[in-house]
């Protein structure tokens, strides 16, 4: 009977030092990527982002997740993967920082879908490089030509220790391969999943369905896995969900916005349309701005003193609704330039940013106005980079462009940022389109004692008496800016208007009834958090006093639109005109919830959204009334926001536009 054939053994020291560092590329692979991913950490250099043990243990996760399928190649196969997989990764992590330099963020397939974001880089490429550089490439000078020698050297079959088995052991091997394999992957696994689980449910609560930066990401899932997570959110928004909208659907939204828009079509023939034709545009949303504040004192002294002097000369809202959700900020300036809803998960300027919209900087754009972003914090901050270049803002002037020298909160305060936006606009050719994003009453409001004006009283010490010392300064900025825009002859040729983003994040009653002086009622408890200021101030002063009618953030645009006599007939906007000859009647404002007002009822919709659960208030009597009562707007209500979401997460504008 024939004897088995046994492993031929080659003896020889060259094949004794492969046999016994066998393994040693792993070791060089890991080692060298760990040490390319704390450069990169080191070089962007983010306050309070600094990698540590559990960033490091998520990194090589990372890399074993990466590299783990090599173990099933022979030899020189698993050698020439490395190297790959190193110069690939090594040119991703260069790609990310030299993106940071210049955007302070890091690029994801949405920004890559955006021709205009990345090739803006190459003006000022040069700029971006650095000398330390080098060093993330430095091992290439050794690893590339060893891997051309790998892959050209002479391969010896019939004695190569790693493939001179025969048939009998050849299962044996495919097991341990298979088997090493598994236990690399089960390792990265668990060193990526445990401590990102961990972060989900804790700091990192919400971030992964809200965020709004993709440096906060990298935060938790280090670069390699930002990547990852990038390319698994993209996937699945547009490539693993069954994201196919029918025919019907398409024309239901498409019907509701033509309907939306003959309204607006309508309100043509009102006296203020165009009555501002060619005026200046500057908009202010203001951070965490509440109504509440408006016309208030605190031992005596006024909150918002410049406000309450504007109201005078202005149009006030006082029934003015923020209409956000997850994307906070964001969602504030995509109702006000774009007047559609926010989504009800993660921030539309992160999920959608490559969609077409049409909003009011583009508008304006294409008659003729100059238009420009202002937010002195950096520019990957919300993906803003990525969707002011959507949106057509000629330019986005982000913390680059100003000088920090009132260093407050967390960038410039507000006081220079207002003096340095007006700076901007003197090089711009008029008409111009302005939209500034204030920072300074940013949570958690602490200001340094230098700007602080505002005796709070027994409001010291508080995260309320933070806030109100932070809206005061705020409020202060804006007396200097008003004062500036009239100085510089602006104020005259201008439709100047301001809104607040958001609610204060403060969610104990007891200081807000001590402030307002009164028990509150189930009404205000609705109202408080939801209601922000929208003040207009028209270049002759027009049409001032404070007006009861409800309004909201989507209305923003179609307002400024109309008095501009620029016809909104055609748009997929929302929103309509507030300032009209009369108040459009039945008019209503729509939130993410599902909930409306129309300055009669207050519906709002139970968490487990049983009918029977929800709140229909009488807004005159703050008094629950039938839930039946509320039927009809809720169910207007939910058309609006199915509408406004199909537009959004099926990109049917662009649909619309080709139809035009």
């Amino acid at each position: 009977m024939t004897q088995p054939l046994q492993p031929i053994r080659r003896s020889g020291t060259g094949m004794k030092l492969v046999t016994r560092y066998k393994g040693i590329e792993y070791l060089l692979f890991f080692a060298l990527m760990m040490i390319k991913l704390v450069l990169f950490d080191r070089y962007v250099h983010v306050p309070y982002m600094a990698m540590d043990g559990q960033d490091v243990l998520i990194a090589l996760g990372t890399l074993a997740l990466l590299c783990f399928w090599t173990l099933w190649l022979p030899h020189r196969g698993r050698i020439l993967a490395l190297v790959v997989l190193n110069v690939l990764l090594t040119v991703i992590i260069y790609a990310d920082l030299i993106y940071f330099r210049y955007f302070q963020d890091i690029i994801s397939i949405p920004v890559l879908t955006q021709a205009g974001q990345v090739s803006s880089l190459g003006e000022s490429i040069q700029s971006l490089l650095a000398w330390k550089d080098i060093w993330l490439f430095a091992d290439w000078l050794l690893i590339v030509p060893y891997a051309g020698f790998v892959l050209l050297r002479k391969r010896k079959t019939s004695n190569d220790i790693s493939l001179s088995f025969v048939k009998p052991n050849k299962l044996r091997k495919i097991m341990i391969r298979l088997s090493l394999s598994l236990i690399v992957f089960a390792t990265g696994l668990t060193l990526v999943f445990v401590p990102v689980s961990y972060a989900q449910r804790t700091w990192a609560l919400g971030l992964f369905t809200g965020n709004w930066w993709n440096m906060s990401l990298y935060n938790v899932t280090g670069v390699i896995g930002f990547h990852g997570y990038d390319l698994y959110r993209y996937a699945e928004q547009h490539w693993l969900k069954d994201n196919k909208i029918s025919d019907e659907e398409i024309q239901e939204a498409r019907q509701w916005f033509q309907d939306r828009g003959s309204m607006r079509k309508q309100l043509e023939q009102d006296s203020m349309f165009g009555r501002y034709k060619g005026a200046n545009v500057i908009m202010i949303q203001l951070e965490a701005f509440q109504n509440f504040l408006i016309g208030q004192k605190v031992d005596g002294q006024e909150v918002t003193p410049n406000m309450n002097k504007l109201i005078g000369e202005s149009l006030y809202f006082k029934n003015f609704y923020h209409q956000t959700a997850q994307g906070r900020t964001s969602d504030a300036d995509l109702a006000a330039n774009i007047s559609l809803h926010p989504l009800p998960s993660g921030s539309v300027f992160i999920r959608f940013a490559q969609n077409r919209y049409d909003s009011m900087p583009d508008t304006l754009k294409d008659n003729g106005y100059a238009t420009g972003a202002f937010h002195a914090y950096d520019g990957g901050f919300w993906n803003r980079n990525a969707m002011y270049s959507t949106l057509n803002y000629d330019k986005f002037y982000s913390t680059k462009s100003f000088t920090i020298d009132e260093p407050l909160g967390w960038s410039l305060g507000d006081r220079s940022f207002f003096q340095q936006s007006v700076d901007l606009m003197l090089s711009k050719q008029q008409p111009f389109y302005s939209f500034m994003v204030s920072l300074s009453s940013h949570h958690p409001y602490t200001l340094p004692a230098s700007v602080q004006t505002l005796d709070v009283g027994e409001f010291k010490g508080t995260i309320f008496g933070d806030y109100l010392e932070a809206a005061h300064y705020v409020d202060d900025s804006l007396g200097d800016l008003m004062d500036r825009l009239k100085a510089e002859h602006l104020w005259d040729k201008s439709i100047f208007l301001f809104y607040g983003d958001h609610d204060n994040s403060i969610k104990e009653w007891e200081p807000f009834e001590k402030f307002l002086g009164r028990s509150l009622t189930e009404l205000d408890r609705i109202n408080i958090p939801k209601q922000v200021p929208l003040i207009v101030h028209l270049p002759d002063g027009a049409k001032a006093g404070t007006y009861e009618q409800v309004g909201g953030q989507l209305d923003a645009a179609p307002t400024v639109l109309h008095l501009l006599g620029i016809s909104t007939a055609d748009k997929t906007m929302a929103g309509m005109p507030l300032i009209t000859d009369k108040p459009l009647a039945g008019k209503k404002v729509v939130f993410r919830n599902g909930g409306y007002t129309d300055g009669s009822q207050f519906y709002m919709p139970s968490d487990d959204y049983i009918a029977e659960h929800a709140q229909c208030l009488d807004v005159t009597t703050g008094q629950q009334v039938a839930p039946d009562t509320c039927k009809s707007g809720a169910d207007e209500a939910r058309q609006e926001l199915i509408a406004s979401d199909r537009v959004i997460e099926h990109n049917l504008i662009k649909t619309f536009r080709a139809e035009r």
